[in-house]
C-alpha cells in the first residue's frame, strides 16, 4: 500500500506516465474514510483508474495546478471536508484562527469559495480538460441558493465554478459512471444520464417527466419564489421518487439535476470502506506537526450513513439523504482490528455512529423500493405511526466490539438522537449506553426548549427532553453513574424573539446548568432553516417567520443562554428590560441578574406584570429585525469585518 501521488515524482516511483484523473482538495491530503477526497480516490482507483492528488494548490499561481501533468479523464475538485466559508468564518463574519484540516492547524490554506476558485484556475490553464466537482460545498449549491456571507443570491455552482459537472452527495455510484462514460469516449457535454449528476445545457427538449423550478431571475428579484423552489427541492432528494429538476438562467443556459445515486447496499458499503486507505495523513506534513482533524477520527468507526431525522438547519437530507446505508458487523470490526494493531492506540474506540449513532436501519421498511415520504417527517413532530424503531442490532455491534482484545472502552459520541431512543419499548440499549459508552458526559441536542422555536427547527418537543433527562438519571443511579448530560442551544434560529430567548434562561437557570459554548444560528447553503432566514418565509407551508437579523439581538439571546457570566451582564440587562421581563432583575431566587448597586430598581410587581404580559403581545422585541434597515444593518457590518480580515491577509 501507498500514498496515492502528489507529486511527478510520486508519480515515476509508482511508474505512472499520466495519470487519468487529478483531484483538487481544500483540504490537507488525509487518506482515511472519513475523508471524501480519500474514499472518492480509492473508489476510482478500486475502478482501475489511476488517480493523483493536488492537495490545498497556491490559487494565486498557476503553476500550482500543473505539477502532475495534464490528466487523461478530468479534474475532480472539492472543496473539502467543510463548506470553505464555514471553515474559514464564524458567523459573526470573523475568520477562525486555525484549520484542522490543514499541516498544523494552519488557516489561509484555501480559498473562500475554494471550489469556485479552484475550477476558475483549471480553467485557466487547461481550457478542454472536464473538470467535475463534488464534495458537501458543491451539493448544497448545486442549485442557486442564499449565501450567508455575502448576503447575495448566487447561480449554480456549476456556473459559477466553469465546472462541466457536479457529482452531488455521497458520489461512490455517480463518479464510477462518469468516469466509465468518459474513459468510453462520450464527450463530457453528452453525459446527461447519470444519477447524482448535476449539468448544464442550452437544450432541454429531450428531458422527460421534469419539474421547471422557478428561474434564477425569478427568484432573486423575489425571494418568495427561492422557498417556493427549495419546496420542491426538499420533496426530490429521494432516489426512489425524486424528479429531474431543471432551473433556467439567462441566454437561455439551463441547470439540470438528475435524481440522487441510489443508496449503497452493505455490501457496496463494505466494499468502500474496505479499500487499502493509508488511514492517515500524508508524511510530507509530518513537519508541520501533522494535520489536527485526524485526532478527532482516527480510532473512531463509521457504522452508518444517511439520517431520517429532519433536523431543518442541517444540510444533511441535501447531501447524504434521509436514507439510512450501513456497514455489516464484519467490515466495522475488521476496521476495529486494523485500529487496536496501531501503535498509538491506548485501548479506546472514540466513536461508533455516523450523523446520528443510533439509526442502524432505514426508518421503515418501505423506504427501500418507495422512497421516503415526500410530505410527512419520520419523528417530526411526532414519530411515524410506521416508524421502525429497533436498537438490537446497534446493541449487538457495541457488544462485539467491546469483547474485542486490546479494546478497554467503546464510546459514542456521535448525536444520539433522544426522541428516537425514548420510541423504543425495549430499555436495553438505553441501559448498556448509560452502563458502558458514556465518558463522564453525553452530548445530546435539544437545541431549545421553547416548542415554538423547536417546531422552527424540527425538532422534538420540550417534554420529549424532559422524559429523556428523566429517564437518563434514573439509569445513572440505578446503576452508580455519575454521569452528566451536555446539551447542545442553538440561539437566534428562525422564530426566536427575545420572549424564547428569555424562556430559555429561565428554564437554564431552574435546571441549575449554565452551557459553556453556544451557537448562534448559522445560515448554511441549502437548509430549510436558512431559507426561512433570507425569506422569512417558512417554505413547508409558506407562512412567514419571526427573522433575527440584528446582530445586537443577535448577541443579546446569545448572552441570555450565558446570564451568569458577568461579562453579559448589560447584554442580560437590555435584553430583560426590552422584553419586558425587568421582574428577572433583582435579588429573588428566580431572577437573573441582580440590579446595579446605585440602580434604584423598581420591585417587581403587578406594573412589571402588566408590562410583561402587554407590552409584548405579537411576541416580537422592540428590536425586531425582519425590515430592510436590519438587512442592510447586517449586510454592512459583516462586510466591514471580513473585509478587515482580507486586509489584515493581504498585510501579512
Amino acid at each position: 500500500m501507498d500514498f496515492l501521488p502528489i507529486s511527478k515524482e510520486d508519480m515515476e516511483r509508482q511508474g505512472i506516465a499520466q495519470l487519468d484523473f487529478v483531484y483538487v482538495t481544500g483540504d490537507a491530503y488525509v487518506d482515511h474514510p472519513s475523508f471524501g477526497h480519500a474514499i472518492i480516490s480509492r473508489v476510482l482507483e478500486g475502478n482501475g483508474y489511476r488517480v493523483g492528488m493536488i492537495p490545498q494548490p497556491d490559487w494565486k499561481d498557476e503553476r500550482s495546478i500543473t505539477v502532475l501533468g495534464k490528466p487523461r479523464l478530468g479534474f475532480l475538485i472539492s472543496g473539502g471536508n467543510m463548506d470553505s466559508m464555514v471553515n474559514h468564518y464564524f458567523v459573526s463574519g470573523k475568520h477562525r484562527p486555525t484549520d484542522a484540516y490543514s499541516p498544523g492547524g494552519e488557516p489561509y490554506r484555501r480559498p473562500d469559495h475554494a471550489t469556485v476558485v479552484y475550477g476558475n484556475l483549471i480553467r485557466r490553464v487547461y481550457k478542454d480538460v472536464p473538470v467535475i466537482i463534488g464534495g458537501i460545498e458543491t451539493s448544497l449549491r448545486r442549485m442557486a441558493h442564499y449565501d450567508y456571507w455575502s448576503d447575495s443570491f448566487r447561480r449554480s455552482i456549476l456556473l459559477d465554478s466553469q465546472a462541466d459537472l457536479i457529482s452531488y452527495g455521497m458520489g461512490e455510484k455517480s463518479i464510477v459512471e462518469i468516469a466509465d462514460a468518459l474513459a468510453a469516449g462520450i464527450a463530457v457535454r453528452d453525459i446527461t444520464f447519470i444519477p447524482g449528476t448535476v449539468y448544464k445545457t442550452k437544450d432541454i427538449t429531450g428531458i422527460y417527466d421534469a419539474i421547471r423550478l422557478p428561474s434564477y431571475e425569478e427568484m432573486k428579484a423575489e425571494p418568495r419564489r427561492y422557498a417556493d423552489s427549495f419546496r420542491i427541492q426538499y420533496c426530490n432528494t429521494d432516489p426512489f421518487a425524486g424528479k429531474t429538476l431543471i432551473e433556467a438562467y439567462p441566454h437561455d443556459v439551463y441547470v439540470v439535476q438528475n435524481p440522487p445515486q441510489p443508496p449503497l447496499t452493505t455490501e457496496e458499503m463494505d466494499a468502500v470502506y474496505d479499500l487499502p486507505y493509508m488511514r492517515t495523513y500524508h508524511p510530507s506534513y509530518e513537519a508541520a506537526g501533522g494535520v489536527p482533524a485526524i485526532s478527532e477520527i482516527k480510532f473512531s468507526l463509521v457504522s452508518n450513513r444517511g439520517c431520517f431525522g429532519g433536523c431543518n438547519f442541517c444540510a444533511l437530507t441535501f447531501h447524504q439523504g434521509r436514507t439510512v446505508q450501513v456497514r455489516s458487523h464484519e467490515s466495522i470490526l475488521r476496521e476495529a482490528e486494523r485500529m487496536i494493531r496501531e501503535k498509538d492506540f491506548k485501548g479506546y474506540i472514540h466513536d461508533v455512529g455516523g450523523p446520528t449513532a443510533n439509526f442502524r436501519q432505514p426508518s421503515c421498511g418501505k423506504q427501500m423500493t418507495q422512497g421516503v415520504c415526500k410530505h410527512r417527517q419520520c419523528l417530526f413532530p411526532e414519530p411515524c405511526p410506521n416508524l421502525e424503531v429497533d436498537h438490537s442490532d446497534y446493541l449487538a455491534l457495541l457488544r462485539k466490539l467491546r469483547s474485542l482484545p486490546g479494546v478497554k472502552k467503546v464510546f459514542i459520541r456521535s448525536g444520539i438522537r433522544f426522541d428516537y431512543l425514548m420510541a423504543d419499548r425495549d430499555d436495553t440499549f438505553f441501559r448498556e449506553l448509560v452502563e458502558h459508552h458514556v465518558s463522564g458526559q453525553l452530548k445530546v441536542a435539544p437545541e431549545h426548549i421553547s416548542d415554538a422555536v423547536l417546531r422552527m427547527m424540527g425538532k422534538p418537543q420540550k417534554a420529549v427532553y424532559e422524559r429523556f433527562v428523566r429517564k437518563y438519571d434514573k439509569l445513572n443511579e440505578q446503576l452508580g453513574q455519575k454521569q452528566f448530560l451536555v446539551p447542545y442551544l442553538m440561539s437566534s434560529h428562525p422564530g426566536s424573539t427575545l420572549q424564547e430567548a428569555i424562556e430559555l434562561a429561565e428554564y437554564l437557570r431552574d435546571l441549575g446548568y449554565m452551557p459553556e459554548q453556544v451557537q448562534d444560528f448559522y445560515p448554511t447553503p441549502s437548509t430549510v432553516s436558512t431559507v426561512m432566514y433570507y425569506t422569512g418565509i417558512d417554505p413547508r407551508d409558506g407562512k412567514k417567520v419571526y427573522v433575527c437579523r440584528n446582530p445586537h439581538e443577535k448577541a443579546m439571546q446569545r448572552a441570555l443562554i450565558q446570564y451568569r457570566n458577568p461579562n453579559n451582564y448589560e447584554l442580560v440587562r437590555e435584553a430583560l428590560r426590552k422584553g419586558g421581563r425587568e421582574d428577572l432583575i433583582g435579588f429573588d431566587k428566580k431572577c437573573l441578574i441582580r440590579p446595579r448597586k446605585t440602580e434604584n430598581r423598581r420591585p417587581a410587581g403587578a406594573a412589571a406584570n402588566a408590562k410583561y404580559r402587554t407590552g409584548n403581545a405579537s411576541g416580537k422585541s422592540d428590536s425586531a429585525c425582519t425590515g430592510a434597515d436590519a438587512r442592510n444593518s447586517v449586510r454592512a457590518g459583516k462586510k466591514k469585518t471580513i473585509r478587515n480580515v482580507h486586509k489584515k491577509k493581504e498585510k501579512g
